[in-house]
């Protein structure tokens, strides 16, 4: 039995007596409760080699909580072997999709006690070494890896036994994706544009190997195919205004019979949006278009843009949890967030 009043002193500080505005110590709190630090830091972290009363617990958490002790995360990191960080991987953080992922990521890694490391994956800059340098030295615990193309080189190095989830672009067989209900939301922006009477329609998609463009294309297709409409013309561009603008130049040259478009990002529907309108197309008389993803941008488009809305946030807050899961020595299978996908209807559709 450990001595819980050992070297506690009669003359300890009292938290009323620290200069107003300074965090709380692992000191103060071990004085609150007249124990002695090191058996504070060890009631606190749930040594469980520690022997002593459970009134002595109960003081200290007591005391911890009246002082609004909150431990140093590099004594918890180096008490506990763990870093107190997930790292993120993005493609592109101009992306306000990714954004939106960021933010229900953060504010989840917050709430559970993580910090989020964000690391940008730009076509001219090679995130895999910084990746790894953090993965090597310890600074982050796992991976939130939100950039999933064929062949990454990040998983030709020693880091597929690191714990980590896929967000938002699955990967096959790695029973560790998180990720929207794609094909759902794609049969609602085609049941939409359906519903206002067009059929003769088209789908600007993401590039050809990104998983998630994919599996909207997947959605989009089989949609038409329920309502024996066939396969319906696809055009593939990058996910970006001037990506959008090109898809849509090559699709109304290939196929100026289409009356309706679904684009798979909304980036993408503002270069459809202002291609449409230069050859001539303007929406929603010329074209209607409709959106997967929605924003509050979207509402000041010209037209307002139509969009099917996501959980992006709860996208990044479920990918958390799985992570944190798997830290804890949890098994992870898929995750897939469907029934939360809806139509936002604004000035960009119009009946055929």
């Amino acid at each position: 039995m450990v001595d819980d009043r050992q070297g506690a002193g009669a003359d300890r500080l009292r938290a009323n007596d620290s200069p107003a505005g300074l965090r709380a110590r692992l000191s103060d709190v071990a004085a609150e409760a007249n124990v002695t630090k090191s058996v504070a830091s060890r009631v606190l972290n749930q040594d469980p080699t520690l022997k002593v009363r459970e009134e002595t617990r109960a003081r200290v958490a007591q005391a911890a909580e009246r002082l609004g002790y909150q431990p140093h995360s590099g004594a918890r990191a180096l008490a506990s072997g763990e870093a107190g960080a997930l790292a993120l991987l993005l493609p592109d953080l101009s992306n306000p999709v990714f954004s939106r992922i960021l933010r229900g990521a953060f504010v989840r890694a917050l709430a559970r006690h993580y910090m989020v490391v964000v690391v940008e994956e730009d076509p001219g800059v090679e995130a895999t070494e910084q990746v790894t340098d953090l993965v090597r030295s310890g600074r982050v615990d796992g991976l939130l890896i939100g950039t999933a193309r064929p062949g990454h080189p990040l998983f030709e190095r020693d880091l597929a036994a690191f714990p980590h989830v896929f967000v938002n672009r699955p990967v096959a067989g790695s029973h560790r994706n998180v990720y929207l209900d794609f094909r759902e939301a794609s049969a609602l922006a085609v049941e939409h544009l359906l519903s206002l009477g067009h059929r003769r329609l088209a789908h600007i998609a993401g590039p050809v190997d990104v998983t998630s463009a994919h599996e909207r294309e997947k959605g989009y297709q089989a949609a038409l195919a329920s309502h024996g409409l066939g396969r319906g013309p696809v055009v593939h561009g990058t996910f970006d205004e001037e990506g959008g603008a090109e898809a849509t130049s090559r699709l109304l040259r290939r196929h100026p019979e289409v009356t309706g478009v679904y684009v798979s990002s909304l980036t993408q529907a503002v270069g459809v949006l202002h291609a449409a309108r230069a050859l001539g197309r303007p929406a929603p008389g010329g074209l209607s278009v409709i959106s997967f993803d929605d924003s509050p941008l979207a509402r000041y488009l010209d037209p307002p843009l139509t969009c099917v809305s996501t959980s992006l946030e709860e996208l990044g807050e479920r990918a958390v949890d799985a992570l944190i899961s798997q830290l804890e020595g949890q098994l992870v299978g898929d995750v897939v967030i469907s029934g939360q996908s809806n139509v936002v209807r604004r000035q960009s559709t119009a009946p055929v």
